[in-house]
C-alpha cells in the first residue's frame, strides 16, 4: 500500500489523529527522499492497559505509510523513574512487555515482521552512550531537567537524581536509534523540546516529534496504571470489562473527559473506519457511524444513551482483547506474568513495599498494595504553637519537616497536650496526606501520637531517637526500601487501612503488625502509654 501513496498522502496518514507535531517540514522533506524512520518507546514499569491501543493504532498508521518503525523497551528508564521497576525485575518486565505489545499489534492486524524491537540496556550502557550522558549533563540545568520530566517522571518531594537523568537519556535515544522522529504522548512534550534544544549542542540533528493525545481514564482523568478504577487491563476478563465500563464516567450529553467516547475516537475509528451502536429496536435499533464527529454529535444531543455507548464499546473492546487473553493462557506466559509482577506475598521486594507505577506509554501494577512504606512519615521539629482563631484550642503553627518551608498542622489531639510539652519538641509527622482546611486553617500534615481512650483521654506525641534531625525518614522494620506515595489517594483510604495496625508495645515502642517503627538512629517510642493506638 505504501508504494502507491504519494509523499503528501503518507504525511496525512502519519499525522492523522495526532494532537501535535513538531518539525512537520522535516517530515515532509524526508518523505520526498525516502521512508520516515520513527521510534516509540515505553518504560517497562507496570502492566500495559487498553490506552496502549492508542499508540498501537498510530504505529499501524506509520507502517501503512511505509515508515521504518522501532519499538524501544526502555528498561533503564523504568528503573530511573523513581525505581518504578526494581532492578532484579527489569529483564522479566521487558519480556512481558515484548509479549503483550506484540499480542496487541497482532490483535489489530499489524505485521510484526516490519517492526524492529530494541531493549534500552542493549546500547544505553555502552561507553559511547555513557560519555554522551555525561556531556549532556554538563549542559542541561537542573531546572530544565526537572521541568522536562514534570509530566512523565513521578514527582516526589525529594526527587532522586535518577529522575533528572531520565529526560536526557530519552533525548539521546533519538540519535542512537538513528531515527528521524520520535512518537509519544503529548505528556512528553517537554522532553521532546529538551531534545530539540540540546541535541544540536552535542553535534546531533534535531528530530521531529509526533504526539498523540492522552486518553481520559474511566474516571474522567488520565488513564493511569496507578489508579485501578481508571483503567482496563489487557488481561481483564469479560466480566471485569463489563463491571469497569458500567462504573465509567459517561454523563449523558457530556463529551468532555469522557474516556469511553475517547476510546471510540482514538482507537476504534482509526482501526475500523466505523463504529456500530447496538441498541434495542424500540430506541431506533443498531446504527453504523462512519465518522466520529457523528457519534460525538449524537451523544452530545443525547440521541445516543451512555448505556448503549458503553455496551457497544464493551463488545468492540472484548474483540480486541480476546486474542491477547488467549495468548496469555499458555503456561509459559502465565508464569512470565507472575514472575514479572509478583504479588506481595511471593516476593521479598514486594513485601518491603516495592511497587510499580505508570511511565512511558502507560503504567500499572502493585500501587494498590497496602505496604507501610507508602506512608511518608518524617521526624519534625515544632517551631511555634499558635492559638486557633476560630476555636478554643492550639494548633502547630510551624513544624520543620526538612523542607525549605515549615508546615502547619491542625489536630484535635493537640487539645490533650500542654503547650509546654509541644514547644521546640521533636515529633513524628505524616507528610503525604491531602491538605485540608480545618476551621479556616489549612492543615498540611498529621501529628502522630499515641492515645488511650478514657476519661480523660490520654495523648502523647511519639518520640524519635535522640539526636534525630527534621526531615529524617521513618520506616517500618523490613520495609526499608519502599518509596512513599507522592500523595495518598483519599478515596483509597490507604492511611486508614494501615493505621488500624499501628500501636504501642508493652515496651513503649511504636510498631506496625509487631514490626518496629524506626529511623536510621533507632526505635520510635512514647513515654508511658503502653498499648496505646497510634493516630
Amino acid at each position: 500500500m505504501a508504494e502507491q501513496l504519494s509523499p503528501d498522502e503518507k504525511f496525512q496518514l502519519i499525522t492523522r489523529n495526532l494532537q501535535e507535531a513538531l518539525g512537520e517540514e522535516k517530515v515532509k522533506q524526508v518523505l520526498q527522499e525516502r521512508e520516515l524512520k520513527v521510534y516509540w518507546g515505553t518504560a517497562t514499569t507496570g502492566k500495559p492497559h487498553v490506552a496502549y491501543f492508542v499508540p498501537m493504532s498510530k504505529i499501524a498508521d506509520f507502517l501503512k505509510a511505509g515508515c521504518e518503525v522501532t519499538i524501544l523497551f526502555a528498561d533503564l528508564h523504568a528503573y530511573l523513574d523513581n525505581m518504578k521497576a526494581p532492578w532484579e525485575l527489569l529483564e522479566l518486565r521487558v519480556k512481558y512487555y515484548e509479549q503483550v505489545i506484540k499480542a496487541m499489534l497482532e490483535s489489530i492486524g499489524v505485521p510484526l515482521d516490519k517492526l524492529k524491537f530494541v531493549k534500552g540496556t542493549d546500547y544505553q550502557l555502552s561507553r559511547e552512550y555513557t560519555l554522551d550522558v555525561y556531556r549532556l549533563s554538563s549542559m542541561v540545568t537542573e531546572h530544565d531537567a526537572k521541568k522536562a520530566g514534570a509530566e512523565v517522571v513521578k514527582q516526589v518531594e525529594h526527587p532522586l537524581l535518577s529522575g533528572l537523568l531520565y529526560p536526557g537519556l530519552q533525548a539521546l535515544d533519538e540519535e542512537y536509534l538513528k531515527v528521524d522522529a520520535q512518537f509519544g504522548g503529548v505528556d512528553q512534550r517537554k522532553i521532546f523540546t529538551l531534545a530539540e534544544k540540546y541535541l544540536p549542542s552535542l553535534g546531533y540533528a534535531k528530530r521531529a516529534h509526533l504526539m498523540n493525545p492522552m486518553v481520559p481514564g474511566l474516571t474522567g482523568t488520565k488513564m493511569s496504571s496507578s489508579e485501578e478504577e481508571s483503567k482496563i487491563d489487557l488481561l481483564d476478563s469479560k466480566e471485569d470489562v463489563k463491571k469497569k465500563l458500567k462504573k465509567a464516567f459517561c454523563e449523558p450529553g457530556n463529551i468532555q473527559n469522557n474516556g469511553v467516547l475517547s476510546f471510540v475516537r482514538y482507537v476504534l475509528f482509526p482501526l475500523r473506519g466505523e463504529f456500530r451502536i447496538k441498541r434495542d429496536a424500540k430506541w431506533g435499533g443498531d446504527k453504523i457511524y462512519t465518522a466520529f464527529e457523528e457519534v460525538e454529535k449524537d451523544f452530545a444531543e443525547e440521541v445516543v444513551h451512555p448505556g448503549d455507548l458503553k455496551a457497544s464499546v464493551e463488545l468492540a473492546l472484548n474483540q480486541l482483547l480476546e486474542p491477547i487473553r488467549k495468548k496469555f493462557e499458555s503456561p509459559e506466559l502465565r508464569k512470565l506474568t507472575n514472575s514479572a509482577y509478583p504479588s506481595a506475598s511471593k516476593t521479598k521486594g514486594a513485601g518491603k513495599g516495592a511497587k510499580a507505577g505508570g511511565g512511558g506509554g502507560g503504567g500499572g501494577g502493585e500501587d494498590d498494595e497496602l505496604a507501610p512504606s507508602r506512608l511518608d512519615i518524617r521526624v519534625g521539629k515544632i517551631i511555634s504553637v499558635g492559638k486557633h482563631p476560630d476555636a478554643d484550642s492550639l494548633y502547630l503553627e510551624k513544624i520543620d519537616v526538612g523542607e525549605p518551608e515549615p508546615r502547619t498542622v491542625v489536630s484535635g489531639l493537640v487539645a490533650y497536650i500542654s503547650q509546654e510539652d509541644l514547644q521546640d519538641r521533636m515529633v513524628l509527622v505524616l507528610c503525604n496526606l491531602k491538605p485540608q482546611k480545618m476551621r479556616g486553617i489549612e492543615s498540611q500534615a498529621m501529628l502522630l501520637c499515641s492515645s488511650i481512650e478514657g476519661e480523660p483521654r490520654r495523648v502523647e506525641p511519639l518520640d524519635p531517637p535522640e539526636g534525630s534531625s527534621p526531615g529524617e525518614q521513618v520506616f517500618v522494620e523490613g520495609y526499608e526500601t519502599g518509596k512513599p506515595d507522592d500523595r495518598l489517594n483519599p478515596k483509597k483510604k490507604v492511611w486508614e487501612k494501615l493505621q488500624v495496625d499501628l500501636n504501642i508495645s508493652d515496651e513503649c515502642v511504636a510498631q506496625w503488625k509487631d514490626r518496629q517503627l524506626m529511623t536510621k538512629l533507632g526505635q520510635i517510642t512514647c513515654k508511658t502509654l503502653k498499648g496505646g493506638n497510634i493516630s
